[in-house]
Order: structure tokens, then C-alpha cells, then sequence
């Protein structure tokens, strides 16, 4: 097996990567970890049928890979809720609560956001020192997980006019086909998404989660919001697709890791 201290590769925020003295980010796919088969390579969810020492080596591999020591990697049993949680020292795969969005003023934590098809979105506010990783589905996006994330940074003495969020890999609006109970479900609590709405084949229809979770955050008052184009779904040799391993028949999927950690 390789060894857990290489690093892997990723993609930087635009709108995060200046504040590299605050924090330092990254929305790792799937490639660069030591896993196999489905879970080719860099699988980092500890829900998956996954050897899980597999998993904690390629969980070991992105702290690493940001500087931080191995073993401080954070992440929630995601439930597709709207509740975010504080955390302050370290937190181990069994004692993780469950919740969907991550919140902490505390250096050297890698807070992450495990996703494979979902929205993961990271927010930072340099001036508090303050960041949040968000694992945005369309259950938690519509129920107000974002908003729940960016009060819980309030707590702690941020303010969303001083945050910028980004927007990983996520499922495109081309790739997320549903049906017309999920869209009067969305219009009944946002009417003003409408629009994010386009006709597929038949009754179906594809809705834009990305622009969604963007205009949430807008909504929610962050002074500046990115999101990055690539789409989960179509890029099998980049990501891990929850969609695209259940249309393929797989038994099971790997989970893409999106994560930031305030530099001391």
C-alpha cells in the first residue's frame, strides 16, 4: 500500500486561495489515494464498504496534503439534515454526531465535507477567523442547512457580509433529472427558484443545485460566493458519482472530500 504522507491532488477556490495566510482548502476527487475497485483511489468516506484502513490512510493523505497533522481530519455522519455543529479539538470517525455542516475557529482542524453528487460548499471569514464545510444534498439545501452554517459562524464571531464561500464539484443541472414532486416540493418552500427548473424528457425535468445552494447563499447575506464548474456525474476518472455508480449497477461508491483548515 502506498504511504499515507503522499499527497493528493486538488482544486483551489479562486475566491478562497488569496487567504492562504487564514486557511488553506481543497476539493479533492478521486484520484491520488490508495484505494481499489470501486473505490479507486481516493475514497475517504468511513460509511463505505471501503478496508478501513484504506480509507484512513487516504483521510491521512489530505491532511497531509494541507499541512496539517494525520489524524485531524473532521467529518459528520451526514444525514442530508439542516444542522451544522461547532467543534473545537479533534474528533474521531465514532464520536462524529450527526449533522451536515461543520463549523470551527479552532487551527489545525481539517473540516470536510464528504460528498459523491451533493453540493459541498466551503466558507471562510478572514477577519473572524472563522470557516465552515457544508455538505449541501437537496434535502439539507431546501431544509436550510447553509443557513444553519452560517449562523453557527456568527456564534463565533463572524459576519456573513465578511464570508466567501465556494462552491465545489458537484452534480450538474445536465445530470440531475427529477421529477414533478421534487419541484413542487422546492417552489412550495423557495418560490424564487423557479427558474433553476428546465424540461427534460417527458414529465422529467433537471434542476440546477448548484445555482440553488449560490442563491441561498447570496440570499443569506455572504459577501462573496463562487462555484466550480465540474460536474460529479460526468467525470468518472475525476470523482465519485453516487448517480453514475447506481445507474452502472455498483454495490457501492466512494466519497469525494472537500476541506479547509484555519493556518495558526
Amino acid at each position: 500500500m502506498a504511504n499515507s504522507t503522499s499527497r493528493a491532488p486538488f482544486i483551489e477556490s479562486p475566491a478562497l486561495k488569496p487567504f492562504s495566510m487564514n486557511w488553506r482548502h481543497g476539493f479533492f476527487g478521486r484520484e491520488g489515494g490508495v484505494s481499489t475497485g470501486v473505490y479507486k483511489s481516493l475514497n475517504t468516506g468511513p460509511g463505505s464498504n471501503d478496508q478501513g484502513n484504506r480509507v484512513k490512510a487516504n483521510r491521512d493523505r489530505i491532511c497531509v496534503t494541507l499541512g496539517a497533522l494525520p489524524g485531524r481530519m473532521i467529518t459528520l455522519r451526514q444525514a442530508h439534515t439542516n444542522k451544522a455543529i461547532i467543534v473545537d479539538g479533534p474528533l474521531s470517525v465514532s464520536q462524529a454526531p450527526e449533522a451536515d455542516a461543520i463549523v470551527t475557529a479552532t487551527p489545525g482542524l481539517v473540516i470536510t465535507a464528504l460528498a459523491a453528487d451533493c453540493a459541498p460548499i466551503l466558507i471562510g471569514d478572514p477577519k473572524a477567523s472563522v470557516i465552515a464545510a457544508i455538505h449541501a444534498g437537496w434535502k439539507g439545501a431546501v431544509t436550510g442547512v447553509i443557513e444553519d452554517a452560517i449562523k453557527q459562524m456568527e456564534t463565533l464571531g463572524a459576519s456573513p457580509t465578511n464570508m466567501i464561500a465556494a462552491i465545489g464539484p458537484c452534480i450538474s443541472k445536465d445530470s440531475f433529472e427529477v421529477g414533478p414532486d421534487f419541484e413542487k416540493a422546492f417552489l412550495d418552500i423557495s418560490p424564487w427558484c423557479a427558474n433553476l427548473f428546465e424540461p427534460g424528457e417527458g414529465d422529467r425535468l433537471k434542476f440546477d443545485l448548484k445555482h440553488y445552494c449560490r442563491s441561498r447563499l447570496i440570499r443569506a447575506g455572504v459577501g462573496k460566493c463562487e462555484a466550480i464548474a465540474d460536474d460529479t456525474v460526468s467525470q468518472p476518472d475525476k470523482y465519485f458519482s453516487y448517480r453514475r455508480s447506481k445507474k452502472q449497477g455498483d454495490t457501492d461508491y466512494g466519497r469525494n472530500a472537500s476541506s479547509i483548515m484555519l493556518v495558526a
